[in-house]
């Protein structure tokens, strides 16, 4: 038993970790919550079409797919099964996609049921199969493809309109809509599999939008010439009529629509009873008398023009059955700009290893992001030369300084002795880059001292003052006190110079302190801009998807930051620095005028 018992518990994390196709390189778990806190759907539905959609926020990854997407596929929660599914969208320039998968089974009341997002393999053949994502009882489906004039029935009966001059928006609840004006309606011509039939019931639906209050508008109509089977709206409430087009039976609708909000219209009708449902909700009924119709089938009006709808639709959806409540309330909880029914996971590598938030992070960000991330790199890559290269070069002046004040501090007599004469300015080797070798240090050990320049200075000074009689032997040896002035204002401009070479390039530092941390938050700014527009156009708006977009706008501000802070403490350790050496040039001024005030008097 329990030889039993280990071997269960070694196949455990086996089967935890199981992987549908070594091919594909990556997988997102996508759960669908019934419970209350979710979709709140009591009862089991079966082979439903479930919204997918993923975007900037839920799903960082569009770089590690196919550019169209097709190497996307779904799995069912054994891992093992695939799913039926079409794209009704792929941008992975814009890091939009709307998907659409057939469920087999959604249990009611759970948040355990999920299915599995593969996708990382370029060599994949495209897998969507668009009439296979629907059950045989839906006989119509328009998703109003903005790349398209004209909409076409997504289901396998074909079932595409006439005509119409209606445009198609870019912008809807899910993707492209329709808007119409009231001058025309989408027109589809009577088939076999296009009709309503009393004793089968039939199920329309659309996502809805007005402006404005209508007038007697149908949205959705099944006509011939004696009956109707409508759904509209008169004002701001929806209605159903149906039975004879002289005198239709109406239901009207407990509810209203909102203005400028998008609404799921859901009408149901089996064995002579109508049901109106409102974003998944019942909101009318009652008993209607309607004969067979095998008639067209109009969006936005009737077939006689009249009843015109001015608003946008979108997703419009015939069944030749009249589907359960469930159905409804779960396409409106996953359809809807707010989809509570889907919960996106975490994304995991092959061999079941996590994704590092690393990388999800910087899959996120946005190309404005990059541009300010790559103008911070370029500012921190300058910071670190100017770091680099003024501390090399101040431990150069340092040394040199500190080896020419030894020798200094050793003259007993004439404070002259250790000037060079040089063929070349000696000045120039202080603006040399320090991370070049300085070919005359043989020459003059004391090339790189600042000191040394200033002594050097007030030497050529001094014996511009008191003149030479031949090499080595001085024809005066007094100096005045205007002469030992006008010395100590020569040593005293070569300090100032001397000055601001040591602290040349230092306001590139200061740029990088209080400039980074600005384009940091600019990107961030902008980032967070169009996450959150992202959002508003893919209609998914909950904490999963917000999240990873918030995260890489962040990156901006952490790459800002991560240039100020090293430049800060640099700037103040170089500046200590500069202010010690600075002082020590001070005080070898006032040191050799006193000597040379002292010898030469």
């Amino acid at each position: 038993m329990r030889k039993l018992l280990g071997a269960l518990l070694l196949l455990l994390p086996l089967a935890s970790h199981a992987w549908w196709n070594d091919e594909w390189e990556y997988r997102k778990e996508i759960k669908l919550d019934t419970t209350a806190a979710g979709a709140d759907i009591p009862g089991t539905v079966t082979d439903v079409p479930v919204l997918i959609r993923l975007s900037l926020g839920n799903f960082g990854y569009f770089a590690d797919t196919k550019p169209d997407g097709s190497d996307l596929r779904f799995v069912a929660a054994d891992d093992k099964t695939p799913l039926k599914f079409h794209v009704e969208r792929y941008d992975a320039t814009n890091q939009m996609a709307f998907l659409w998968v057939k469920i087999p089974r959604v249990a009611g009341a759970v948040a355990t049921d999920k299915v599995y997002l593969y996708y990382g393999n370029k060599k994949a053949p495209a897998g969507a199969d668009l009439p296979g994502t629907y059950d045989a009882q839906q006989t119509l489906v328009y998703h109003f493809d903005s790349q398209s004039k004209m909409p076409t029935d997504a289901t396998a009966y074909g079932n595409n309109p006439t005509g119409t001059t209606a445009e198609q928006t870019a912008a809807s609840v899910v993707g492209s809509g329709l808007s119409l004006t009231g001058t025309t309606a989408l027109t589809v011509p009577a088939t076999s599999s296009l009709r309503y039939v009393p004793k089968d019931g039939a199920t329309l639906s659309t996502w809805v939008k007005i402006e404005g209050p209508q007038n007697d508008a149908y949205v959705l109509a099944f006509e011939d010439q004696n009956n109707v089977l409508a759904v509209g709206i008169k004002g701001d409430k929806p209605f159903v009529q149906a039975g004879a087009i002289a005198s239709p039976t109406t239901v009207t609708a407990a509810d209203t629509l909102a203005i400028s909000q998008w609404h799921l219209l859901t009408l149901t009708v089996s064995q002579g009873r109508a049901l109106l449902y409102l974003d998944g909700k019942e909101t009318g009924n009652g008993n209607v008398d309607v004969k067979e119709i095998a008639g067209t089938f109009t969006v936005g009006g009737s077939a006689s023009n009249n009843h015109v709808f001015v608003g946008e639709v979108d997703e419009v959806q015939v069944a030749k059955i009249a589907r359960n409540p469930d159905y409804i309330k779960l396409a409106a909880r996953s359809q809807g700009q707010e989809a509570p029914l889907v919960v996106y996971g975490e994304d995991a590598q092959r061999e079941g290893q996590k994704v590092s938030y690393f990388k999800v992070t910087l899959q996120n960000v946005t190309p404005d992001g990059w541009v300010v991330i790559v103008i911070l790199l370029v500012m921190f890559l300058i910071a670190v030369m100017v770091i680099i290269g003024k501390a090399i070069y101040l431990a150069k002046v340092s040394g040199a300084n500190k080896e020419f004040l030894k020798e200094f501090e050793k003259l007993r007599g004439d404070p002259t002795v250790l000037d060079r004469d040089e063929k070349e300015d000696g000045d120039d080797a202080l603006d040399e880059s320090p991370f070049m070798p300085h070919v005359n240090e043989g020459e003059n050990r004391y090339r790189m001292s600042t000191i040394y320049r200033l002594y050097h200075h007030g030497v050529q000074e001094m014996h511009g003052r008191v003149g030479l009689k031949s090499a080595g032997s001085r024809a005066v040896t007094t100096l005045s006190p205007q002469a030992i002035a006008a010395i100590r204002a020569v040593m005293d401009a070569t300090l100032v110079r001397m000055t601001q070479r040591l602290q040349s390039q230092m306001v590139l530092l200061t740029i990088a302190i209080s400039g980074g941390p600005f384009l940091g938050l600019l990107g961030t700014v902008v980032g967070v801009m169009i996450t959150f527009a992202a959002i508003a156009a893919s209609g998914d708006v909950n904490v999963n998807s917000i999240a990873p977009g918030i995260s890489a706008s962040l990156a901006a501000t952490v790459a800002g930051l991560a240039v100020a802070i090293p430049a800060l403490f640099a700037y103040n350790w170089l500046n200590i620095r500069i202010k010690e050496v600075n002082a020590d040039m001070h005080v070898f001024v006032d040191e050799f005028v006193t000597r040379i005030a002292e010898h030469y008097s």
